[in-house]
């Protein structure tokens, strides 16, 4: 499993819809939409704020590990 779909996975995990995570990472629904497509790259600084805000490690989302730690 990719980092998309680890993303994609936590987005739906908590029940969250696209429109609700692009307005926190300042996207319109649709330029978010391209990201889960592999259309539109998703910036360090997004991947870094959706960390944060699911409260999940990097290294899980980018599949070093598969336990979902917790930032510190």
């Amino acid at each position: 499993m990719d980092y998309l779909e680890r993303l994609i996975s936590e987005r739906i995990d908590n029940d969250l819809s696209q429109k609700t995570v692009a307005a926190l990472l300042n996207k319109s629904q649709q330029g978010y939409d391209h990201i889960e497509k592999r259309r539109a790259k998703l910036s360090i600084e997004d991947f870094s704020t959706l960390c944060v805000f699911y409260n999940v490690s990097p290294e899980y989302f980018l599949g070093f590990v598969d336990d979902k730690k917790t930032i510190r």
